[in-house]
């Protein structure tokens, strides 16, 4: 019996079925966790998606007004994780996964643990959004306007609006059938890739003008306090993007991003060609992809920095 034949049958056995993502979700986390709770709702089952916080740039995917903060389900049939490379990454809400009879982990990240009792992970797909395309494939979902729309959403807010090397035929096949089938992929790209908050836009100025260069240009570092976030009045999510701006300048292989939090910072790494950013936030306790990845650590700006830039180092 194949995995995806064991999580057919674990779906049709449930009857409380709880959906999970990560921490400080992106697009890709939020599309297939919303895809995936249209899709179940279209086969007769009730799912509780359950994601504490996440950025208003999404409100407008379908059923967001479904979402749940918490549940006073203790002890679900059946949990499934989504876009989730380990079950550290559930954070808070990571006892809803470990207490439910059966777990189910369905994820693109080649860092992945398999944490789950039974772990559907393909690292070649470049968004989890596109892994699960081939499980609503297998369990005859119809993949309608609102779960593509979900969907189209994760894929190119992970591929960077169809730029990153992930990107694959099937990615651009998937995207002509949404097209065909009305979906406007246009506005979801402008929605979710150009549109920034105002506080997003103060963010990236103060990020800006304090960049720095290291190992000849080959590095770029800038950070955000907490304090900067308050006041700029930035909410979930208003510091998305900011890595980018050193990773887009000429001769930079990898660009470094630190936020300060109320416990320590959060790093977000991007690169270029050649360097495993994936690698990098391992060895911080984190985790990601060969060209995008992020480590919660519990230390000051500073501290962070000369952790990361050591590690950079001997790599670069």
């Amino acid at each position: 019996m194949s995995t995806l034949d064991n999580i057919l049958e674990e779906i049709n056995n449930a009857e409380t079925i709880a959906i999970l993502t990560h921490e400080n979700p992106d697009g890709d986390a939020i599309g297939s966790a919303l895809a995936l709770y249209n899709s179940l709702k279209q086969i007769g089952k009730n799912p509780d998606v359950i994601i504490p916080e996440y950025p208003r740039t999404f409100e407008f995917l379908p059923s967001t007004d479904e979402i749940k903060k918490e549940s006073n389900i203790e002890k679900y049939d059946l949990a499934i994780s989504v876009d989730c490379a380990t079950i550290k990454m559930l954070n808070g809400f990571a006892k809803y996964f470990e207490d439910a009879k059966v777990k189910i982990n369905i994820d693109h990240h080649s860092s992945n643990t398999m944490f789950g009792d039974y772990n559907y992970v393909s690292p070649d797909a470049p968004a989890c959004a596109q892994v699960l395309i081939g499980v609503f494939n297998f369990l005859n979902i119809n993949i309608t306007k609102e779960i593509g729309t979900c969907l189209i959403t994760g894929i190119i807010t992970d591929t960077g609006g169809f730029k990153y090397p992930g990107v694959t035929a099937e990615t651009f096949e998937f995207t002509a059938g949404l097209l065909q089938d009305g979906v406007n992929i246009s506005k979801i790209y402008r929605r979710v890739l150009q549109i920034k908050t105002r506080a997003n836009f103060e963010l990236t100025r103060i990020a800006s003008n304090r960049l720095e260069f290291f190992e000849d240009g080959k590095v770029a570092f800038t950070y955000i306090t907490k304090e900067e976030m308050e006041r700029v009045g930035a909410e979930n999510g208003d510091h998305e993007g900011i890595v980018s701006i050193g990773r887009d300048i000429e001769g930079v292989e990898v660009s470094i991003f630190l936020r300060e939090t109320d416990n320590g910072c959060k790093a977000s790494l991007r690169s270029n060609e050649y360097v495993n950013v994936s690698d990098v936030c391992l060895l911080l306790g984190g985790g990601g992809h060969i060209r995008a990845a992020g480590a919660t650590m519990q230390c000051t700006i500073e501290q962070a920095k000369e952790k990361i830039l050591r590690q950079i180092k001997s790599v670069i």
